[in-house]
């Protein structure tokens, strides 16, 4: 096989692990998608990628122009630890296969740019053979570890830094990516990412906006609301309350389980749900689904969220608390700006997200306060991701002379460079307070931004 470089292509590999739900490989495959729109005529070369992942459903969605998936077999998490999801073999011999054919493909596939979703090595170092071998035979390749802006509790992601080793991560990755408004929540600050990290951050904004979809979807009945739970493999509490909620009149209510929700738990999901509810454990283009809906209630994955804030429906989240705590984080950070509102899931009844649901639909002030919040947040983070590897593209294959491209030092307010970005982005600015009346919802456990 011809695996020389040619001065016209730009390879670049994606991988993500998918253990639990599915934001990681949606999260990549809206960079991807992002990438292969803006790319190349960035760069004037042809893009080609591939996007890693170990949740075969999501080949369901369309693959953007130029990448094509490797899904290797899949993982679970079972009482604290990792086993194959789908095939019969112990841990051990997953882990030897999953590495093997990663390695395989990133030998002969050779990009030049290799980005990798939240964890460095991978599930029990799966990666780390296959990064060092591909950095062996070829140097250039810039190596990004990409995270969501919320890791965990300082305590707890800085146990799982020493674990994965620090100076092993900086030895071998060139950038990190924070994908996240740096104002709402900063990891270096609270100490989820390690002060040696620091050189190397570059904060993207929220992957929100340019997010695509059809605009199409299957809602038999408008308007409709909509629950949704991700991959729903932890989902099966807020779905049955949800599925239990009374619905305003004259309303159909979609709830979406998830492909990954046991086929039990669905069963129980479909028992209390009442007669203006549908329960499903997929939609073709859940995107498509937020921005039709009148309200949505959903979990607080990164990904969930991300993609909720490019829409003006309003939503209400339900954080799950464990085994992290990153969702309950991010969701009272976003609900502090008024971008959405969330409830504890220890309060998350059906009468409390019947009663949000009802509010939700009759009051369009609810809808005006969170669309006015969501338009002062850093939501360009895929303009971002562009614009940063357009930067990469040129370091990693000398050959190709730089076409000019916007200042990637600085946009919108964020810098890879801890000077500039104090000068560009001030510690201890403040957002607009967006306000609307208090309302009886406050009584029931949902919390609103100050008012």
């Amino acid at each position: 096989m011809d695996t020389a470089d040619h001065s016209q292509e730009l390879r670049i590999a994606l991988y993500s692990h998918d253990s639990l739900g599915l934001g990681h490989t949606r999260r990549n495959l809206a960079i991807a998608q992002a990438l292969s729109d803006a790319l190349p005529e960035l760069t004037g070369r042809k893009l080609s990628g591939l996007l890693i992942t170990g949740e075969r459903t999501a080949t369901s969605y369309r693959c953007p122009k130029g990448f094509d998936w490797l899904v290797v077999p899949g993982i679970r998490k079972e009482s604290g630890k990792y086993e194959a999801r789908h095939l019969g073999v112990k841990s051990e011999r997953l882990f030897d296969i999953r590495s093997s054919v990663i390695g395989g493909a990133l030998d002969a596939f050779r990009p030049h740019i290799v980005i990798v979703d939240r964890h460095p090595f991978g599930i029990d170092g799966e990666l780390i053979k296959p990064l060092e071998d591909l950095k062996a035979v070829k140097p250039e390749t810039t190596f990004v570890l990409g995270l969501r802006e919320v890791l965990d509790a300082p305590e707890v992601a800085a146990e799982e830094w020493k674990r994965v080793g620090v100076e092993s991560v900086t030895d071998l990755f060139d950038r990190v990516w924070v994908y996240g408004d740096r104002e709402i929540h900063d990891p270096l600050a609270t100490g989820e990412l390690p002060a040696e990290f620091a050189p190397m951050v570059d904060y993207t904004g929220l992957l929100s906006s340019g997010r695509k979809f059809s605009g199409r979807h299957n809602a038999t009945i408008k308007p409709f609301v909509l629950t949704m739970l991700g991959g729903g493999s932890d989902g099966v509490n807020v779905a049955k309350a949800a599925a239990a909620a009374p619905v305003p009149a004259g309303v159909q209510h979609l709830v979406v389980t998830g492909p990954q929700m046991p086929s039990a738990e669905r069963h129980e999901v479909e028992a209390v749900a009442g007669p203006s509810t549908k329960v499903t454990n997929k939609v073709s283009d859940g995107m498509s689904y937020v921005a039709s809906a009148d309200a949505v209630v959903s979990m607080a994955g990164y990904n969930t969220v991300a993609e909720t804030l490019s829409t003006d429906t309003p939503a209400l989240l339900v954080p799950r608390t464990t085994p992290r705590t990153e969702q309950i984080i991010r969701a009272r950070g976003l609900g502090e700006t008024g971008a959405i509102d969330w409830v504890d899931p220890s309060e998350a009844t059906s009468e409390t997200i019947g009663q949000w649901l009802a509010e939700a639909v009759a009051n369009p002030a609810i809808r005006e306060k969170q669309l006015a919040a969501r338009e002062e947040l850093g939501l360009n983070g895929l303009d971002r991701v562009v614009e940063l590897a357009a930067d990469l593209a040129w370091l990693t294959d000398k050959t190709v002379a730089p076409l000019p491209v916007p200042d990637a030092n600085i946009v919108a307010g964020y810098s890879s460079n801890a000077g500039i970005a104090a000068e560009a982005d001030p510690a201890g600015v403040t957002r607009n307070a967006v306000t609307v009346p208090a309302h009886s919802l406050e009584a029931a456990g949902v919390n609103h931004a100050a008012v």
